[in-house]
């Protein structure tokens, strides 16, 4: 087998949450890209007829669009019976779906950090449980995970996305603990500033904007197909000894 060869996804089925835009829609296209059939998730989604299933019935892979509030444990469950009766296999998990909603720590009032826990890390645990129980009885399967720079550090004014981000890396490592002598590999990616809906505020701001480029070395917010090959990466037999690993895409900020 080529080094090339290992990265193709031919005949893989890959769910991804958070799957209608912005990264989550760069990783999707990117798994199909690679051969992936894909199961795209996410809280708004059209439905098979979406624009990233249009985007990726044009590269020659099936598309099924299925929406779930991910803030309601009863819809996760829900999905997950959705997926189990009409998907025998899947093999790639990636776990992206996430909210952030920013007010001061001594002003961050009790339904910002509820729905930020159970959006961003309780409703992965169950979607990983749940799908990852069927990969380990197979013995194979990918799990990726969408951590952030704030699995390592603080922020400013966002105490329940820090924490849920925290616990995101934790929860990476934790899996992989387990299931790594299954033959299922349980890792993330940790974007670092990327232009999202989710930095809208921070691009418009004219002093936490430039504060945040002079310290990428590269000099530039990252884009969504930045994400593209460590994804790829990471879903296929490339990466089949590497578990609980964070993968930092982030321009350089975390060397500085």
């Amino acid at each position: 087998m080529s080094v090339l060869d290992l990265f193709k996804l031919d005949g893989k089925v890959a769910l991804v949450t958070g799957s209608r835009r912005g990264i989550g829609r760069a990783m999707a296209e990117a798994l199909a890209e690679a051969g992936a059939d894909v199961i795209g998730v996410s809280a708004q989604m059209e439905g098979d007829e979406s624009e990233v299933g249009q985007a990726i019935r044009a590269r020659g892979r099936k598309f099924t669009g299925l929406a779930c509030d991910f803030s309601d444990r009863n819809a996760i469950y829900e999905l997950v019976k959705t997926v189990n009766e009409r998907f025998p296999v899947v093999d790639i998990l990636v776990n992206n779906a996430g909210t952030i909603l920013r007010k001061p720590a001594a002003e961050h009032p009790d339904e910002y950090w509820d729905k930020i826990i159970e959006i961003n890390l309780s409703s992965q645990f169950v979607l990983t449980r749940e799908i990852g129980k069927r990969m380990v009885e197979r013995g194979s399967g990918k799990v990726i995970f969408t951590a952030s720079l704030l699995t390592f550090q603080g922020g400013i004014t966002v105490p329940g996305y820090a924490a849920s981000k925290g616990g995101v890396g934790s929860l990476v490592k934790a899996f992989a603990n387990e299931w790594a002598g299954k033959g299922v590999n349980v890792n993330a990616i940790a974007p670092g500033y990327i232009a999202t809906d989710n930095t809208t505020a921070l691009r418009a701001d004219p002093v936490r904007n430039p504060a945040i480029l002079s310290r990428i070395p590269a000099g530039r917010w990252g884009e969504p197909g930045d994400f593209k090959g460590a994804t790829v990466f990471l879903a296929s037999q490339a990466a089949d000894y590497v578990h609980g690993e964070i993968l930092v895409v982030d321009g350089g900020w975390m060397g500085r």
